[in-house]
């Protein structure tokens, strides 16, 4: 346990350790100068404390120090803001000028560069915050800046050359003519020193977009045309760069007679930063050059870049990768199609420039930053190689930049995805696999780039999200998003997280509510009670509460509703009872007043019995928020529990703080009258912008509860719908059963009818030839009258049950006679067959009936053809009609009369059925009942001539 020294016993060992502790005590107990400053220096920075804004500036500005004197001058713009004439008239002459009478020179004369720098700055911010009248101060600025615009430090000049130049937009001709044109002339010489003539360069191209076009040409034109011949390159690439404004000032004419000749020759310089500005400024000046000098001289100058960039400096090709989008969109009309082609390849090149040549260190940030302008510029090279080709010809080099190795060029990538998604329209399932790889992305900067946009990107992604739910792609987006806000979350960039939060309220609006409650409201609302950074709760609080507006379906509403009470309103820590009163100040900008005293006010009105105090307080800063959602008569009973809950915490309260800020807020609740308007205008015009905008949203909470109960009733008519066309079919299966069945009954009962009558017919025709003698002797030949009168008498309708009773009567006559005529066996022949004619009448009637039967069940077949038609096509109409509720009604008692009538109508059709068949049956009996009678008169007949 113990070390070897200690074992040892080596006392320097033993005191090595203690002695180090010691020195280090001494060194914390050296005496520590408590004060950087002496009294009489103290002395020297104190101020009169009687003095107001302004008598202090002056006497700083006057006898202060270096530093006090920073500190007046950089306060300068709040001392105009509140006093302007007191300050121009005694402060701003202390920092310009001074009298030359006087032996004090003035603040600036002499002054180091700090002071030099914030009365630039503070001049800049009264020009640019347009504190002041710029024309009642002009002398006290504009001498100002033009004094101190020829300082010798660099960094000074520029500081004043900008606050000029934010001067001349504001300053009238009279004066830029007076006081800025007449220096520039005698600056613009080749004596001056080489800032001057920058500056000339600069404020020439400033003043030429201010002063008229004739003055432009006659004065300024020349003295441009001098400096683009500068012997110093800095001068002529900064004067060519302001020839751009040159050309917008003396229109198109001008331009190509005077400018463009210049700017073809200032392209041809030889130094390479000259040549690199002409060339930005004819891109730039692109719309104002007309085709024919687009296609003789642009074109060439680009195609020749394009083949020198190559082999030339980095330089130039940064500048074109710049320029790509820009110079290709502006000559789309004049280029040909081998043109476009070798632009598109070079233009490829540049996207994966650097990445396979290992170089130095600064070729290496060329590369880079060429790789980023070409993600700047993708748009626009989509444009000109028309979307429709983008998988062919751009999707490569895009995917390559997405996945690019640095993170400055992905994140170009991510800040104009948007654009890329919005060009792509229906083909945006293209580069679903990049947008998956930025989300996922490890540097935050990329994600942060990425939200920038990400609403825009998200409308054009899920504008599809009917046909995404059914791919693999829905899924795995939604876990991406889902992965980035724990990323994101898990970091320290809390900003970041706000952002995040912010932009995904806007899938409230483009996913479907069962996605939103199942995936992210349980991580919003995780958020929310968890993560300890403020802004970000109350950012979550906001996301969740669009997520609660712009759901659709009740029971899911009233299960956040039910989450966020239980858990944060009646949570066991203050913090989330705290986080409670966070979402109910969201919920009040979000929501209608009447949705919110609905649901939100009465809960967050209980939290006055609240043990802790810090609840209490924050319930006390929110009550005047409460109260303007209160509206009488219609919320009186919820104005009388406010008032309760005030009167119980100003009587029962005991922490001061809480105290405290119930009686502002007492006098603020005074203040607002709830009965009357506002007195003042300016309320009242706001208080109407909140009713009006109180009632849209009130509009738009009604429209979303209606869309519910469409899809409800859609739902439920579906259902609906589906159960009535499975009775109907079930309804036409047993009626074509039990027409088919009747059908069959019906042949079988005419069948069996036609068969009991042959039958009988065949039993007469046998007994009546039974009854007929073998022998015949014909021994009268005087009977041929009676005979043929026998003939005449026998009917056509005899049964054959007459000639049974007449048997014996015959078989006597005919053994008593011993003389019997010829004609006799002729008579029962004929007799017999007429007989057979009229059963083979009756057999043809039966099997026309037949066919009648056959007849009808082939039309009743066909009926129930036609009803399943007619049921087929009730079902289309019932799909189609099922998108409006009201006809869906009308449509199923047009059904339900339909079935009505064909009911009707099965039993007219049955109903003449039986009708026919009966009509056949009496005619059938009527024939049977006309043959008895027949047969009974040929045997009385017969009988008669024996007797």
């Amino acid at each position: 346990m113990f070390s070897s020294t200690r074992m040892n016993g080596n006392p320097c060992s033993l005191l090595y350790g203690p002695l180090e502790e010691l020195q280090e005590l001494a060194f914390i107990e050296r005496p520590i100068r408590r004060s950087l400053k002496t009294a009489e220096e103290i002395d020297q920075l104190t101020v009169d404390e009687d003095l107001n804004d302004i008598e202090r500036a002056v006497y700083l500005l006057s006898v202060g120090q270096e530093v006090q004197r920073v500190s007046v001058i950089s306060n300068l713009p709040s001392l105009v803001r509140q006093n302007p004439a007191e300050t121009f008239r005694r402060v701003v002459p202390k920092v310009r000028v001074t009298c030359p009478v006087c032996l004090t020179q003035d603040v600036l004369n002499g002054a180091g560069a700090e002071i030099q720098l914030a009365a630039a700055a503070s001049f800049l911010t009264i020009l640019q915050d347009d504190i002041i009248l710029i024309h009642t101060h002009t002398f006290s600025i504009l001498k100002t800046v033009l004094l101190h615009l020829n300082h010798r430090d660099t960094v000074v000049s520029n500081a004043w050359l900008e606050t000029l130049l934010s001067a001349i937009n504001a300053l009238p001709k009279e004066t830029i003519k007076q006081e800025v044109l007449n220096p520039l002339l005698y600056q613009s010489q080749l004596s001056h020193s080489l800032l001057g003539r920058l500056a000339t360069c600069r404020i020439l191209g400033k003043v030429a977009c201010k002063l008229d076009t004739h003055l432009v040409k006659k004065e300024l034109l020349p003295l441009a045309r001098s400096l683009c011949q500068d012997v110093e390159l800095e001068v002529r690439a900064c004067m060519c760069r302001q020839l751009e404004s040159f050309a917008r000032a003396t229109g198109v004419e001008h331009t190509r007679n005077e400018l463009l000749p210049e700017l073809v020759e200032l392209a041809r310089d030889e130094e390479i930063s000259v040549r690199l500005a002409a060339f930005d400024t004819i891109i730039n000046l692109m719309e104002m050059i007309d085709g024919d000098d687009r296609l003789h001289v642009v074109v060439p100058m680009v195609m020749s870049v394009c083949e020198v960039s190559s082999q030339a400096d980095e330089a130039v090709v940064a500048s074109l990768s710049f320029q790509f989008g820009k110079v290709c969109s502006g000559l789309a009309g004049s280029l040909l199609d081998e043109e476009k082609g070798r632009l598109l390849q070079r233009f490829k090149v540049l996207c994966v420039a650097g990445l396979q040549i290992e170089g130095n260190q600064a070729d290496f940030n060329e590369a880079m930053l060429i790789r980023c302008n070409c993600c700047y510029n993708l748009p626009a090279m989509m444009v000109f190689a028309d979307p429709a080709h983008f998988l062919s010809e751009l999707y490569p080099s895009f995917s390559s930049l997405c996945c690019d190795p640095q993170v400055s060029v992905r994140r170009s990538a991510a800040a104009s995805f948007h654009q890329v998604v919005k060009l792509l329209s229906s083909n945006v399932h293209l580069v679903h696999k990049e947008l998956l790889a930025l989300l996922q992305d490890e540097a935050l900067e990329v994600l942060d780039a990425l939200m920038n946009h990400l609403e825009e990107t998200l409308e054009a992604v899920l504008s599809r999200a009917e046909n995404l739910v059914l791919d693999n792609k829905f899924p795995e987006l939604l876990s991406a998003l889902l992965q980035a806000e724990l990323k994101v979350g898990g970091s320290l960039r809390w900003r970041l997280h706000e952002k995040l939060l912010q932009h995904y309220s806007c899938l409230a609006r483009l996913l479907p509510g069962e996605v939103l409650v199942q995936h992210f409201s349980p991580r919003i609302f995780t958020i929310l009670t968890t993560n300890k950074v403020l802004p970000v709760q109350r950012e979550a609080a906001r996301t969740f509460c669009t997520f609660l507006r712009y759901n659709r379906n009740h029971e899911q509403r009233q299960e956040m509703m039910e989450r966020l009470i239980q858990e944060l309103a009646q949570g066991r820590s203050y913090w989330n009872r705290l986080r409670f009163l966070d979402v109910c100040e969201m919920a009040s900008e979000i929501f209608s007043r009447k949705y919110f005293n609905k649901y939100f006010l009465i809960t967050a009105l209980e939290l006055v019995q609240d043990p802790v105090a810090n609840v209490r307080y924050k319930l006390c800063q929110l009550l005047p928020r409460l109260r303007s959602s209160l509206r009488l008569p219609a919320d009186k009973q919820l104005l009388q529990q406010l008032n309760f809950c005030v009167q119980k915490i100003l009587g029962r309260e005991k922490d001061k703080d809480v105290v405290a800020t119930i009686r502002k807020t007492v006098l603020e609740l005074d203040k607002m009258d709830l009965a009357e308007p506002y007195v003042v205008s300016l309320q009242f015009n706001k208080r109407q912008e909140r009713d009006l905008l109180d009632q849209k949203k009130e509009k738009e909470e009604n429209l979303l509860l209606e869309m519910e109960q469409l899809e409800r009733q859609q739902t439920e008519g579906k259902l609906n719908s589906e159960k009535h066309m499975e009775r109907k079919r079930r309804d036409s299966k047993t009626s074509l059963l039990a027409v088919k069945s009747m059908s069959v009954s019906s042949s079988g009962a005419t069948l069996s009818s036609s068969g009991k009558e042959m039958r009988k017919a065949k039993l007469s025709r046998s007994r009546s030839l039974s009854s007929q003698p073998t022998k015949s002797k014909p021994t009268n030949a005087d009977r041929p009258v009676k005979v043929k009168d026998f003939s005449s008498m026998s009917g056509p309708g005899r049964s054959p049950m007459s000639m049974t009773k007449d048997e014996p009567l015959r078989t006597a006559h005919f053994s008593t006679t011993t003389q019997s005529t010829s004609s006799m066996p002729v008579l029962i022949r004929s007799n017999t067959t007429s007989l057979l004619e009229r059963t083979s009448i009756l057999d043809h009637g039966a099997s026309s009936l037949d066919h009648r039967d056959h007849r009808t069940t082939t039309l009743d077949h066909r009926i129930c053809k036609m009803e399943h038609r007619n049921n087929m096509k009730e079902q289309i109409t019932g799909t189609m009609d099922q998108r409006d509720l009201r006809t869906a009604t009308i449509d199923k008692r047009d059904q339900r009369t339909s079935t009505l009538d064909q009911r009707d109508h099965r039993t007219s059709t049955l109903d003449q059925h039986s009708k026919t068949r009966e009509r056949g049956c009496a005619i059938k009996d009527n024939q049977s009942r006309k043959l008895s009678i027949n047969r009974k008169s040929n045997s009385f007949s017969v009988q008669s001539g024996r007797d």
